[in-house]
């Protein structure tokens, strides 16, 4: 019974856990907020080539 009682006791393992939780949480964010800015820079650079040719079109 007493092993039992010292392995609820136990928290060595708990921090790694939540350090591990919180650098997936972390890397989940990034790629969420970095897919979108690279959803957002290529219609900037699409509109901007459009611009581009339509300007030397009309030149």
């Amino acid at each position: 019974m007493s092993l039992l009682v010292a392995l609820s006791r136990d928290e060595s393992g708990a921090t790694a856990i939540e350090y591990g939780l919180i650098a997936a949480l972390i890397g989940a964010a990034s790629v969420a907020a970095l897919s979108g800015l690279g959803n957002e820079l290529g219609n900037t650079m699409t509109t901007a080539g459009n611009a581009m040719v339509a300007q030397t079109a009309s030149a």
